[in-house]
C-alpha cells in the first residue's frame, strides 16, 4: 500500500530542483579530453570496445599483504629494526672461527623473534581479508544477457552492468541512476558512510530514462556514458549520456556512490560506471599503513647509540689486543701461552698483529652483542599482547546494550595511547547517537518541556547541585509517561501540554497553530505498517523527523502525503476528538545554508492561503511583522537558554497570504525555478524572500542532537588531561557548531574565528563562472582570513579561541604554501571544527597535524568516510556502531562508545606507556650491566676475546633469569590505580610530555647499569685475586670467577627490579625471586651434565661455589652496595622533586585524596591550561562573575 502511494508522487512538481533539465555547460565540453576519458557501454559490458578498456572488476582489498608479498614484505618490516639487522649479521658470523660462542645460541633466538612477530602480523591481516571476503560476496541483482535480473556477488560487477538495488541495501559500485520506483526517477539516499550525514539526499534520474520502471523495459536499452576519470571528490561529477542519438548532461544528482544506502525507495535501476578501487569511496581510502609507536622509534635510536658504543669499545679493545699481541713474543716464547696460539695462523700471531686486531674487532662485536637485548622485541610483543587482552577484558569499556566489548585489533600501539596530544574526531555516530529528540519548546512566550539535556546533567553534576525535577503537580503525569514505551525522537514531558491538555492553556490557539505547523511544514514521507497500522516517517534530516514525531505525539498526526496535499489527524479543541484535515500543498521553499529556513505554502480547508515557516533565529526574527512580535522578548530569552543547554533551536512563524499576492509570487517563482542560468538558485532565493516577510511569531522548538552518553564528561576529562580535541565532520557548519556547544568544545565567551568563502565578492565571481579567477580570489581570501585570525590569537593571551572552517575553504588552507600558517592558527586555538569535510580532507588534516607538530595524533570515527583519517593518524579508533564495520576494520582499536575513550587513554594509555617505558629502560639497564662485566673482564684479560661466562649462561641470561620480571613489570605494574588516573587527569601529561622516556632518564638507567657492572666486577676481582677460595688453599679459576660474577649480576638486576616496582602482586614476587631460584637450579642441573656438554659449568656450584662462605658473603655485599645509591636517589626525588604520579602517591599515602584543597593544589601543577569542557566553562563563568563583582566594587 505504501509502495503504491509513493509511486504516484511526482516530487519535481513541488521541489525546486531541476534534475534532467541541465544545459550543457563549460565543464561538459571537456568530456573526452584529459581527465574526462571514462566510457561505459551501458547494458553491453561484453562488447569488443568495452573489453579493450580493461577497467577493473568490482573486487576490493584492504589487506596489508597478499600471499605473494607476505614473506618479503613482512621480513622487510622486521628488518626495519636495526637490532634485527645486527643480530642477523652476528648470527652469520657465528659460523666462523671468530665466534666466541656456538652458532645455535646466536641464530635460534633471532628465528624465534622474527617468526613470532610474523605470525602475529599474519593473524591480524587474515582478519582484514575475512572482512573483504564478506563485502565482496554480498549479493546484488544484475541484468543478464537473457534479460532477467539475477543475483550475483558484488565482486563480479563490471563497468556497464545494469543493477537493481532494493530498499535499505547498499550500492555495490558507483552507479548512474536510470530510474526508480517513483515515476519521475526520484530516490532517497543515505550517505552516512561517506560524509557522516544522517539526513537523506534526494537524487533523480534523467527524464529520458525515468520511464524504465520494470525489468522488461531494459530489453532494448543501450546507452553510452562518458564521464570524468576516477577521483576522490564526493561532491562533483561531470559526464554525459548518449541515448538514441541525443546527448544528455549528467551531474552529481544522478550519481549513486558505493557504500551509500537506498532509503525510502522500493528499488532503483542503475548503470555501473566506477568499480572496485576506482569508486570514489575507495579513492578516498589509503593503503593500510605500517604504524610504529614513538617509543619504538626512539628505542631504535637507543640501539643506534648502543651500537656506536659497541663499535667504540670493540675498537678500543682491538687496539689494545693488537698491541699486546705484538709484544707477546719475547725471546722466542709466547707470554700468553694459555691462549693456544698454536691453534691458529693469524688470530694470535705476533707477526701479523694488525690483522689479528681487525679480526678481534669482529669477535668483540659479537661478544659485546649482549649490550643489545635481542629478547627485548619478543618481550615487548608479549607485554603488548597481554596489555591488549586487559583492554579487551575491561568491563568498564563493555557496552552491554549492543553486547560489544573494546577490541584492540593491533597491539603495536598500546603505549601510544598514553601520549596522545590531539584527538581528531568525527561527529555523526561518534559524538552523537544519530538521533534527534524533541525535548523543549517555547510557545506564545511560555516555556514548555521538563526534559533535562546531557549538557544540563553534566553541568549540574560539576556544580554539585541537584538535577531539575518535575514539579509536584506533574508527578502523576511523569509517572504515566514513564510507563509508556519510549518513542524515538521524542523526549518531551510537560503535564500542561500532553494528552490534549494544551486546550486549557491561555494561548491555546497559538499552541494549535504551532503544532499544526510542525505537522505540515516539512518534506517527510509517512510509511504505514500494514500489520500494526503504526506510522513511521522518512525525513531528509533527523531534526525534521523529530518535529513530525513530536506533532504526532501531541495530537497532530501527519499520516498521508500526495502529490498536492498533506493530511493530518488533528485534535479538535472543542470536541476533544481527532479530526482529519487536508491541506493543499502549493509550494515548498527548501532549506539551504544561505536561507537558513524552510517554508511551505498551503491552502487550508477554509480556503485560506497560509505561509508556514521555520528557521534559524538569525534570519527569522528580522522577518517578523510589527504586529507579529508579541512574544519576541520572551522567545529570545528562551532560545538563549536552550542554546546554553546545548539544544538546536528553530523559530516558527506564519502568515496569511492574499490571492493576488500569491498569484504574483507563483508566476515569479515558476520563472525562477525553470531558469537554466548560472544564478538560478539566487533567483529562487530572491523570489522566496519577497513572500517570507511580515510573519507572525508562534514560538521556538528545541531538539537535542542526542549526544552519546557521557560524551561531555569524557571531553571534559580529556581536556583536563591536556589533550586537544578537533572535530572533522561532513555536516553543515550550523550543525557542527551546535554539537560543539552541546559537548562543550565551544562555550559562551569563546571567540569564534570563522573561515568561509561566503563573501559577496566570491559569490559575484562564482556567477561569472571563471574558474581560474575564482580559485585565485578564493585562495587570497582564505590566506587573508587565516592571517587575521593568527594575529587575533597572538594579540590575546587570556581569551580562548575556536577555529571553524568549511570544506571549501579547507581545500585552499591545505595547499602547500598555506598549510603551515593554517596549522599555526589551528594549534593556537582551543578547539577546531572542520565542516563539510571530505574523507580525503580529513586524512590530509590528520597528516598535517601529525607531521607539522610531531606529536601523537588519535583519530576516532565510525563510518567509511573516516577510514582515511583513521589510517593516517598515529592511532585509529573505530566506533563499532550500527552503520557498517568499515571504520572498525581499518582501526587499531575498536570501542562501542566515545565515552570509553576516557578510560582507554587516561587509564590503559597511561599504564601502557609507563609500563613499557620503564620496562625498556630496565631492559637496557640489565643488558648494559651484563655486557659491561664482559668488557671489564676482557680488559682484565688483555682483550683476548675470551668470554667471562659459559656459552649457555650468556644465552639464557635474557631468557630465564631476567626476562620474566621485566615482562611482569610491563604487564602488571601500576603507579596509581584506575580511580586516581580518572580523578587526576593531569597525570596523563607525563605521557604527552614523554617524561618517562626522555633521554635524561634513559641515560640515567644506562649509567646505573655501568655503575653496577663496575661494582660487581671489581668487588669480585678484588675479593678473589689473592686469597684462597677453598679449604685446600686453591685460588679461583675463570669458571668460579665467572659463575660468582654471574650470580651477583642476577641478584643485582632482579633486586633493582624489586625497587622499581610500585605495585607488587603475587605474580611479580614469584617471577623476581623465582628467577633467582631458577639460576641456582640451573647451576645444579647443568653442572650435573657430562663435561662434554656442560664444559666449564661441570659441578661448579656443588663443588666450587656452595661450600665457600666467601661466595655467599660476597653476593650479599655486592647487592647492597649496588642498590643503595638507586634507593637513595629514588627517595630524594620522591620527597623533594616529585613527578605527577609521586604527588598522587603522597596524597594517597597521607589520606588526603578526598581533601578538595589538596587535590586542587595538585591539579594546579598542570602544565596546560584547560580551555574546553565543562571545567573550562565553569571556570570562565566564575572568572566573569568575579570580574563583574570587582568592577562593581571599584565603581562604588
Amino acid at each position: 500500500m505504501a509502495g503504491g502511494r509513493k509511486k504516484r508522487l511526482r516530487f519535481s512538481k513541488i521541489y525546486t530542483f531541476t534534475c534532467g533539465k541541465q544545459s550543457l555547460q563549460e565543464e561538459h565540453s571537456q568530456i573526452g579530453g584529459p581527465g574526462y576519458s571514462r566510457i561505459a557501454f551501458v547494458n553491453d559490458p561484453n562488447c569488443f570496445e568495452a573489453n579493450n578498456l580493461n577497467y577493473p572488476w568490482n573486487y576490493v582489498s584492504t589487506t596489508k599483504y597478499t600471499v605473494a608479498t607476505f614473506i618479503p614484505k613482512s621480513l622487510f618490516e622486521q628488518f626495519r629494526r636495526v637490532a634485527n639487522i645486527y643480530f642477523l649479521i652476528t648470527g652469520c658470523l657465528s659460523f666462523t672461527p671468530l665466534a666466541p660462542y656456538t652458532p645455535v645460541s646466536a641464530i635460534l633466538p633471532l628465528i624465534i623473534v622474527i617468526g613470532a612477530t610474523m605470525v602475529k602480523e599474519a593473524i591480524e591481516d587474515w582478519r582484514r581479508f575475512q572482512q573483504d571476503v564478506e563485502v565482496n560476496n554480498r549479493k546484488i541483482k544484475v541484468r543478464r544477457d537473457d534479460g532477467s535480473f539475477d543475483y550475483t556477488e558484488w565482486k563480479n560487477l563490471r563497468v556497464g552492468d545494469i543493477v537493481k538495488v532494493e530498499k535499505d541495501n547498499f550500492f555495490p559500485a558507483d552507479l548512474i541512476l536510470l530510474s526508480s520506483s517513483y515515476e519521475d526517477g526520484i530516490c532517497y539516499v543515505e550517505t552516512m558512510n561517506l560524509d557522516g550525514e544522517t539526513n537523506l539526499k534526494l537524487k533523480q534520474s534523467l527524464e529520458v530514462s525515468s520511464s524504465l520502471q520494470d525489468d522488461a523495459s531494459f530489453e532494448n536499452f543501450k546507452a553510452l556514458v562518458k564521464c570524468e576519470d576516477p577521483n576522490a571528490n564526493l561532491y562533483t561529477f561531470v559526464g554525459s549520456m548518449d541515448y538514441e542519438e541525443q546527448q544528455y548532461p549528467l551531474s552529481p544528482q544522478q550519481l549513486l556512490l558505493r557504500d551509500s544506502k537506498l532509503r525510502n525507495t522500493e528499488y532503483v535501476f542503475g548503470a555501473v560506471v566506477f568499480t572496485g578501487h576506482d569508486t570514489k569511496v575507495m579513492q578516498n581510502a589509503t593503503n593500510p599503513p605500517s604504524k610504529r609507536s614513538k617509543v619504538e622509534r626512539k628505542m631504535d635510536k637507543i640501539i643506534y647509540l648502543l651500537l656506536c658504543l659497541l663499535v667504540l669499545i670493540s675498537t678500543i679493545g682491538s687496539i689494545f689486543f693488537g698491541i699486546a699481541t705484538k709484544k707477546d713474543l719475547k725471546d722466542g716464547r709466547t707470554r700468553r701461552w694459555y691462549l693456544r696460539p698454536d691453534d691458529t695462523d693469524i688470530y694470535y700471531n705476533p707477526k701479523k698483529a694488525a690483522i689479528a686486531a681487525i679480526l678481534h674487532t669482529l669477535t668483540a662485536m659479537m661478544l659485546y652483542g649482549y649490550f643489545i637485548p635481542i629478547s627485548l622485541y619478543v618481550s615487548i610483543e608479549i607485554c603488548k599482547i597481554l596489555q591488549s587482552m586487559f583492554i579487551n577484558q575491561d568491563l568498564n569499556m563493555y557496552y552491554e546494550e549492543a553486547d560489544k566489548p573494546a577490541h584492540a585489533r593491533t597491539s603495536n600501539l598500546n603505549e601510544e595511547l598514553g601520549q596522545v596530544d590531539t584527538i581528531l574526531s568525527d561527529k555523526t555516530g561518534t559524538l552523537t547517537c544519530n538521533s534527534m529528540e524533541f525535548i523543549k519548546c517555547s510557545i506564545a512566550g511560555t516555556a514548555y518541556g521538563r526534559g533535562v539535556t546531557e549538557v544540563e546533567k553534566a553541568m549540574a553534576r560539576r556544580k554539585g547541585s541537584p538535577l531539575p525535577q518535575v514539579p509536584e503537580n506533574g508527578e502523576t503525569e511523569g509517572d504515566n509517561a514513564d510507563t509508556k514505551s519510549p518513542v524515538k525522537g521524542f523526549n518531551f514531558r510537560d503535564e500542561r501540554v500532553v494528552d490534549g491538555r494544551w486546550v486549557n492553556e491561555t494561548h491555546s490557539d497559538v499552541i494549535q497553530k504551532f503544532f499544526r505547523l510542525l505537522a505540515v511544514c516539512h518534506t517527510a514521507i509517512p510509511e504505514v505498517d500494514e500489520e500494526s497500522g503504526k506510522i513511521t516517517y522518512e525525513a531528509e534530516s533527523p531534526d525534521e523527523a523529530a518535529f513530525v514525531i513530536a506533532a504526532r505525539e501531541l495530537g497532530f498526526e501527519f499520516y498521508q502525503r500526495t502529490q498536492t496535499s498533506i493530511s493530518v489527524h488533528e485534535l479538535d479543541p472543542l470536541s476533544h476528538m481527532k479530526v482529519a484535515r487536508t491541506y493543499k500543498l502549493l509550494n515548498i521553499l527548501e532549506f539551504n545554508s544561505t536561507r537558513k529556513r524552510m517554508s511551505v505554502v498551503v491552502r487550508n480547508e477554509e480556503g485560506k492561503l497560509l505561509l508556514l515557516s521555520k528557521g534559524a533565529d538569525s534570519v527569522m526574527f528580522e522577518r517578523l511583522a510589527k504586529n507579529g512580535r508579541t512574544f519576541e522578548e520572551e522567545t529570545r530569552e528562551h532560545v538563549k537558554e536552550y542554546a546554553d543547554a546545548g539544544l538546536r533551536t528553530l523559530i516558527l512563524a506564519y502568515r496569511e497570504i492574499g490571492e493576488e499576492e500569491y498569484a504574483k509570487f507563483e508566476k515569479e517563482f515558476s520563472e525562477a525555478k525553470n531558469s537554466v542560468s548560472a544564478d538560478r538558485d539566487d533567483k529562487i532565493d530572491e523570489v522566496a524572500d519577497t513572500i517570507e516577510r511580515d510573519l507572525i511569531l508562534l514560538g521556538a522548538t528545541a531538539v537535542e542532537d542526542k549526544l552519546q552518553n557521557g560524551v561531555p564528561e569524557c571531553i571534559d576529562k580529556l581536556a583536563q588531561a591536556g589533550i586537544k580535541i578537533w572535530v572533522l565532520t561532513g555536516d553543515k557548519m550550523e550543525t557542527a557548531i551546535n554539537i560543539g556547544f552541546a559537548c562543550s568544545l565551544l562555550r559562551e565567551g569563546m571567540k569564534q574565528i570563522l573561515i568561509t568563502l561566503d563573501s559577496p565578492e566570491i559569490k559575484a565571481l562564482e556567477k561569472e563562472d571563471n574558474k581560474g579567477t575564482i580559485a585565485k580570489a578564493s585562495k587570497a581570501s582564505i590566506l587573508r582570513q587565516i592571517t587575521e585570525g593568527k594575529a587575533l590569537v597572538t594579540s590575546s593571551s587570556t581569551d580562548a579561541f575556536a577555529l571553524i572552517i568549511d570544506g571549501k575553504s579547507l581545500t585552499f588552507a591545505l595547499e602547500d604554501d598555506v598549510k603551515d600558517i593554517f596549522l599555526d592558527l589551528a594549534v593556537g586555538c582551543a578547539s577546531l571544527i572542520c565542516c563539510r569535510s571530505s574523507p580525503k580532507q580529513k586524512a590530509l588534516v590528520t597528516r598535517l597535524v601529525k607531521t607539522g607538530t610531531g606529536k601523537t595524533t588519535l583519530a576516532i570515527g565510525d563510518g567509511a568516510n573516516d577510514v582515511g583519517m583513521l589510517q593516517e593518524a598515529d592511532i585509529g579508533i573505530g566506533i563499532s556502531g550500527f552503520e557498517g564495520m568499515q571504520a572498525v576494520m581499518s582501526s587499531d582499536i575498536a570501542i562501542a562508545q566515545f565515552r570509553f575513550l576516557e578510560r582507554l587513554l587516561l587509564v590503559h594509555g597511561h599504564w601502557c606507556y609507563r609500563r613499557l617505558s620503564s620496562m625498556i629502560c630496565y631492559f637496557f639497564y640489565k643488558n648494559i650491566t651484563f655486557g659491561f662485566t664482559l668488557f671489564l673482564f676482557e680488559a682484565y684479560a688483555s682483550f683476548s676475546g675470551q668470554p667471562a661466562y659459559n656459552d649457555w649462561f650468556m644465552s639464557f641470561y635474557n631468557v630465564f633469569f631476567t626476562s620474566l620480571p621485566a615482562i611482569a613489570l610491563g604487564v602488571f605494574d601500576q603507579d596509581v590505580s584506575a580511580r586516581y588516573c580518572l580523578k587526576f587527569p593531569m597525570l596523563y601529561q607525563e605521557g604527552v610530555q614523554n617524561v618517562l622516556f626522555r633521554w635524561r632518564r634513559i641515560i640515567g638507567w644506562m649509567l646505573n647499569g655501568i655503575w653496577n657492572a663496575v661494582t660487581i666486577f671489581f668487588f669480585c676481582a678484588c675479593a678473589f685475586q689473592h686469597q684462597a677460595f677453598r679449604k685446600g688453599g686453591e685460588v679461583v679459576g675463570s669458571e668460579i670467577f665467572g659463575a660468582t660474577m654471574y650470580t651477583c649480576v642476577v641478584w643485582v638486576v632482579n633486586c633493582q627490579m624489586a625497587l622499581s616496582i610500585t605495585y607488587f602482586t603475587l605474580i611479580q614476587h614469584i617471577v623476581i625471586w623465582g628467577s633467582i631460584a631458577v639460576w641456582y637450579l640451573f647451576l645444579l642441573a647443568y653442572g650435573a651434565i657430562t663435561p662434554t656438554l656442560s664444559t666449564t659449568a661441570f659441578k661448579v656450584f656443588v663443588e666450587g661455589l656452595a661450600p665457600a662462605p666467601s661466595y655467599w658473603i660476597l653476593t650479599l655485599v655486592v647487592v647492597l652496595v649496588t642498590i643503595v645509591p638507586y634507593f637513595t636517589y629514588s627517595a630524594i626525588q620522591m620527597r623533594f622533586f616529585p613527578m605527577f604520579h609521586n604527588m598522587i602517591q603522597w596524597l594517597r599515602y597521607e589520606g588526603q585524596c578526598e581533601d578538595p584543597e589538596f587535590c586542587q593544589m595538585v591539579r594546579q601543577r598542570s602544565l596546560r591550561v584547560t580551555t574546553v569542557g565543562y571545567t573550562a566553562r565553569r571556570e570562565a563563568r566564575t572568572s566573569k562573575v568575579n570580574h563583574t563583582t570587582q568592577n562593581g566594587f571599584h565603581a562604588k
